[in-house]
């Protein structure tokens, strides 16, 4: 035996061993820190960044686990091991039932692709025509002088817009107007139903409960409605979202069942409808803060649009008009936090994270990091020129998010919020008023409390 084989070898050097993420202090009994949920959210979880990448907080009586990095995030929507689950999608299952926008798995990818035709880019220019008219009709409605409540009026003509576009039946203005009405009582309601997780207490026959409950029901019917009344028409009817799920099949070959149908039209009517209205109310509360920038786009929209209202076309032409669009969803964004859940136990960069965990990620928290954005709090338009925008790091914007749960509808969305803009901005000016309260209302989507504002001619 040689002198070397009796030395004992060192041990081989395995990988790291994987961190448990630090656990956020403070939080209320019972609650834990759902009550900064409550009571600052914006504010809570953007502070979260300085505890760590990764870090747990308390939700009553589960821990969950909050992503803070960005490139964290990208790997956690990439992951397979993450599915759509937590306290954001149990309570949206509410609404959205198991629509494309909840389901999971093989379910998930047969909705995409049956939805994907209906959102092809020869498509968009289609709906473009409907986005015009709703636009136009929408600048048309204002009188000199008078007062305009700009969520209200956002949200009716982005309802109506996705109603028109992708439900096409002969009573579907009539329709859109009594789906908005539902839709604004029924996000009222959901936020505080995530963050607290209380079931019996939603149970309990308060008002705000029966009127959420009563807002339910009539959205649910209103689109059995419109499905039973397409269903009516026969075929030959329009070649929107609608007909395509009315064509589709399940994996047997058979056609989809009516509750799929119905929780695929909710999932994307109220995507389509509460992220657009919030984002323009958003918008042109910041065309008032940034008279220099709304003066930027009345211009260069007059320029290539003279005596007229823009059209599809002319958008390859605008690019401060998209600049202005994209920055407003950077600093304001609509959809603002979102929830996955583990399916097993898994590393999520270098931590480790338990299965049926709870993950939180905050794409305000995310878009307003200075790590990622100079000046991250200054509206700033022109970031987003070709030579800054390289300088974003990858995932630390995403208003559609990324991956297989990358919205469907959001080249529709982006055409939609710059036709609008760019049809009524070149038309009126519109100013703060006593009654403007523009701080910011937390719910399922962030919008001003209340955003009420002079109309004045050009």
């Amino acid at each position: 035996m040689s002198v070397e084989s009796a030395i004992p070898a060192p041990p081989a050097s395995g990988p790291d061993p994987l961190r448990t993420p630090p656990l956020v202090r403070g939080g209320a009994p019972l609650l834990g820190h759902a009550w900064n949920l409550v009571r600052d959210p914006l504010g809570f979880l953007s502070a979260l960044r300085d505890h760590g990448d990764l870090v747990r907080i308390r939700l009553g009586p589960r821990t969950a686990y909050v992503v803070c990095d960005p490139e964290l995030v990208g790997t956690l929507l990439k992951n397979p091991d993450y599915v759509v689950g937590g306290p954001l999608w149990d309570t949206l299952e509410v609404l959205l039932g198991k629509g494309v926008a909840t389901s999971n798995g093989k379910l998930h990818r047969r909705q995409r692709r049956m939805m994907q035709p209906a959102f092809r880019p020869e498509r968009i220019a289609d709906y473009a025509k409907v986005m015009e008219e709703e636009a136009r009709a929408t600048a048309a409605r204002w009188q000199p002088g008078a007062t305009v409540d700009v969520s209200a009026e956002m949200f009716r003509t982005a309802v109506r817009i996705v109603s028109r576009s992708l439900l096409e039946v002969e009573s579907i203005g009539d329709k859109a107007d009594r789906i908005a009405d539902s839709l604004h009582t029924v996000f009222d309601g959901l936020y505080r139903r995530m963050v607290l997780s209380v079931g019996p207490l939603h149970r309990v026959p308060t008002p705000a409960n029966r009127r959420f409950e009563s807002a339910l029901a009539d959205l649910h019917a209103l689109v059995d409605e419109i499905i039973a009344e397409r269903r009516a028409a026969g075929p030959g009817g329009p070649d929107d979202l609608l007909a395509e799920l009315l064509r589709a099949r399940d994996e047997s070959g058979e056609p989809i069942g009516d509750q799929e149908i119905h929780d695929n039209v909710v999932s994307l009517v109220v995507a389509g409808a509460e992220n657009v209205a919030s984002t323009l109310a958003w918008t042109f509360h910041l065309m008032t803060e940034h008279p220099d920038q709304e003066r930027r786009l009345v211009e260069e929209v007059n320029s290539v649009a003279p005596g007229r209202a823009i059209t599809f076309a002319d958008l390859k032409d605008l690019p401060h008009l998209r600049n202005v669009v994209t920055e407003a969803m950077r600093i304001r964004p609509a959809a603002w936090i979102f929830t996955r859940r583990s399916v097993a136990e898994t590393d999520l960069g270098g931590f480790s994270i338990p299965a049926d965990a709870d993950i939180v990620y905050s794409v305000y928290a995310m878009q307003r990091d200075p790590r990622s954005f100079e000046r991250n709090l200054e509206f700033d338009p022109d970031r987003w020129n070709p030579e800054r925008a390289g300088e974003v790091p990858e995932f630390a914007m995403m208003p559609f998010s990324v991956g297989n749960r990358k919205c469907p509808g959001d080249h529709f969305s982006l055409a939609e919020l710059a036709l609008i803009l760019g049809t009524v901005a070149p038309k009126w000016h519109l100013e703060r008023v006593a009654e403007t309260d523009a701080r910011t209302q937390v719910g399922i989507t962030l919008h001003p409390k209340r955003l009420v504002l002079r109309a004045v001619p050009r």
